[in-house]
């Protein structure tokens, strides 16, 4: 019941990258701030449903393989998520204090990047590990 809404959650805080970013280069600063709040209030709200998840799974690391790449993949995923909202976080605080304009946003670029590829990554996993 956990992992398919805790895949929607990053997916929608990708959404609200995507929303930022399109908002930065058209000069829309307080939507780019709002898109940078709503994308780092979704990141506790995933690691709380993995929280969840992981007390709730009948597996842990000893327990061989699958649980072993579990809680690899798993865990993994979770240190780029959390690389993720700190970088999001100090581009919403950037963006916030004027520092981001639509000439200048390398460093949001870069975030943007990477939470879509974090994005993505969380995907592969979710059949073979969840089916």
């Amino acid at each position: 019941e956990i992992p398919f809404p805790n895949t929607l959650i990053p997916l929608s805080s990708g959404a609200a990258v995507t929303w930022a970013h399109h908002a930065i280069p058209a000069g829309k600063e307080q939507q780019a701030v709002h898109a940078s709040v709503a994308t780092v209030s979704l990141a506790p709200v995933s690691t709380g449903f993995q929280g969840m998840e992981y007390h709730q799974a009948p597996l842990t690391i000893p327990d061989g393989i699958y649980g072993s790449t579990f809680s690899s993949a798993t865990g993994f995923h979770g240190f780029h998520v959390i690389i993720g909202t700190i970088s999001s976080i100090i581009c919403g605080i950037r963006q916030y204090l004027g520092h981001l304009t639509k000439e200048h946003h390398v460093g949001f670029e870069a975030a943007a990047w990477y939470r879509h590829f974090v994005d993505v990554v969380r995907s592969f996993p979710f059949v073979p590990i969840y089916w």
